[in-house]
């Protein structure tokens, strides 16, 4: 029920009559007091009682239940100076809700009837609570009590209360196919493997080092998020001759992913898969930039014929994602996407895409990079964008969202995801992680390197992979931010999701795991979504490491110290990446019901 459409679009002028002025129409208040508190009836009939009184039937202008008054001929009452068809006033009372049981996806209206210009608002049930804006972690919220009180009260209060139980599900016509994530693979700074990542977030370790290579002596930074392990002596000789550092990293963690998924080791056909219907969808930047360095080295060094055959396919960004490809034979397809340190997210959200429509049913999705050599290491520091913070108080020198951070680590590394199309998991009993629900993109369209301050295009992307997840903001139970530990990164991000989440971040738990790995890369998106999707799994949030006293700027519930408990109330994660030149990408994933 909304605000009548029959009723003249002319300002009330209230002004006192007596009760025997009154006629059916009359918009009355029975004193001035109520007439100031806008408690208004329409008159639907009068009738004398005795030559000293008169009885009036009176209903809420917007509709209600009927009541009777008697009012002396004489008694002072106040009419709105507007007028109503009686008759077109419907006649109804609220019923009571005590023995409604009430779900998750009802609708409750609540409309203010005897308010002439009474508009109707609509709370929606989620999460136990109801809410008057779904896409609003600041608005209003009352209890299945409250609602239940609203109900018993509505006739004598003047209200009108309707409860909309939600539509029973109907099989839908075939669309998107849902996505969900079975295999996790990961090669990071805290050691082999996804297993050795999550318990090196959860003990709150960091994986930056010295670097002890001459090559790195003269640069004024010498710290870096490296992997502890060679990957080439994790690899067959000559497989791994083939292959850059990126791409190496890349395979390792590709094979952990598929045999977390329950694929069988070899690739799919041992694993009786279509290889046609299975795909690869990576991120990188650069991939790995010390071959193309060592090649021009071994030019001037030695000449032209000392320069390998191999370097030139060793050194583009998509051989981690062809070697991956060539290693599990899948032949579905092998994309690569290059959008800076959003390249691994948007990756991600590419595959999700591919199998939602039909495209493939499987796909390792994620980002691989091996960028710490020295030329890359002097150009960030040229820029002033790498922390000079030492090690000596084994403290991690990135320092996400904090008071003292003075810029980013930089880092290699790769993590991967094995998506499928849910009926494709189910039919084979594998087991699931969560949704992959839904990714989103924007651009700043602002500066070459620096981000924009004001935080639109992220919270632009935010507010997509919300959307694109069908999702609402009030699902949104923790935010896995980009945050590099950038002065004017971290406040932009820290901005954006504000304007998104509300007032201090919505009390939306948030964590940033730069300052235990550093800066992957093109490889952060899919490392960092390994670490969302086993947040969501085993409900627990890593600390952020380096943040010792947060910057009071930020106004974000940022977990430091020890993990935190994921909050129940909600079922929707959020991965954010950003890069150089204004990409931005969010990954949205979301809980499994307990059921499922």
């Amino acid at each position: 029920m909304s605000h009548s459409s029959e009723l003249p679009e002319v300002p009330l002028a209230p002004h006192a009559v007596t009760a025997a002025e009154v006629v059916p129409g009359d918009l009355v208040a029975l004193s001035r007091d109520e007439a100031e508190r806008r408690q208004w009836c329409a008159v639907l009939h009068t009738l004398p009682e005795s030559p000293e009184t008169i009885r009036v039937t009176l209903r809420p202008p917007l509709g209600g239940p009927d009541r009777e008054e008697v009012l002396a001929r004489g008694q002072e009452v106040v009419v709105a100076g507007r007028r109503v068809d009686a008759a077109a006033v419907p006649a109804v009372s609220s019923p009571r809700l005590d023995a409604v049981e009430f779900r998750d996806g009802d609708t409750v209206t609540r409309l203010r009837a005897v308010d002439p210009e009474g508009v109707e608002v609509t709370y929606q049930r989620r999460w136990g609570r109801w809410h008057r804006d779904l896409d609003s972690r600041t608005t209003e919220t009352v209890t299945d009590d409250a609602v239940r009180g609203w109900a018993a009260d509505a006739d004598h209060a003047g209200y009108v209360v309707r409860h909309h139980a939600r539509p029973a599900r109907r099989p839908s016509e075939a669309g998107p196919r849902r996505v969900v994530v079975t295999g996790l693979g990961a090669m990071t700074p805290l050691g082999t493997g996804a297993g050795e990542l999550w318990q090196g977030l959860l003990d709150g370790r960091h994986g930056i080092r010295e670097l002890p290579d001459e090559e790195f002596a003269e640069l004024p930074v010498r710290t870096a998020g490296v992997v502890p392990v060679d990957p080439a002596g994790l690899l067959p000789r000559a497989a791994a001759r083939r292959m850059n550092r990126a791409a190496q990293f890349a395979v390792l963690a590709a094979r952990e992913a598929w045999g977390d998924a329950g694929f069988t080791e070899g690739g799919t056909r041992e694993s009786g898969l279509d290889p046609e219907r299975v795909g690869v969808s990576l991120g990188a930047i650069l991939g790995d930039a010390s071959v193309l360095v060592g090649g021009d080295r071994k030019l001037r060094d030695k000449g032209p014929r000392a320069v390998s055959p191999l370097t030139t396919p060793m050194t583009v960004p998509s051989q981690a994602a062809s070697q991956v490809s060539l290693d599990l034979h899948i032949t579905g397809e092998a994309r690569t996407v290059t959008s800076a340190c959003a390249s691994g997210t948007e990756a991600i959200g590419q595959a999700i895409d591919r199998i939602r429509y039909g495209r493939v049913d499987v796909a390792l999705a994620g980002g691989a990079e091996a960028v710490v050599t020295p030329a890359i290491m002097a150009s960030f520091a040229a820029m002033r964008a790498l922390s000079d913070l030492g090690l000596e108080d084994g403290t991690s020198p990135s320092r996400p969202f904090a008071a003292d951070r003075a810029g980013f680590v930089n880092g290699e590394g790769a993590g991967i995801l094995v998506l499928e199309a849910e009926e494709h998991a189910r039919a084979r009993g594998a087991r699931i992680y969560c949704e992959a629900a839904g990714w989103g993109l924007s651009a700043d369209a602002h500066h070459m390197a620096a981000p924009d301050p004001s935080g639109s295009g992220v919270a632009l992307a935010l507010r997509r992979a919300v959307r694109d997840a069908g999702a609402h903001l009030v699902d949104v139970v923790h935010v896995n931010a980009h945050a590099t530990a950038t002065a004017e990164g971290d406040l932009a991000e820290a901005g954006a999701l504000r304007a998104v989440l509300g007032a201090g971040g919505g009390e939306v738990p948030v964590t940033a795991l730069k300052g235990h790995l550093g800066h992957l890369q093109g490889a952060a998106g899919g490392v960092e979504a390994v670490a969302a999707v086993l947040t969501l799994h085993n409900g627990v949030v890593p600390p952020t490491v380096g943040c010792a006293r947060l910057d009071e700027e930020i106004d974000l519930d940022v977990v430091t110290g020890a993990p935190r408990a994921l909050p129940e109330r909600g079922d929707l994660v959020l991965s954010n990446s950003f890069g150089f030149g204004g990409h931005n990408a969010v990954l949205a994933l979301r809980r499994l019901p307990r059921s499922a």
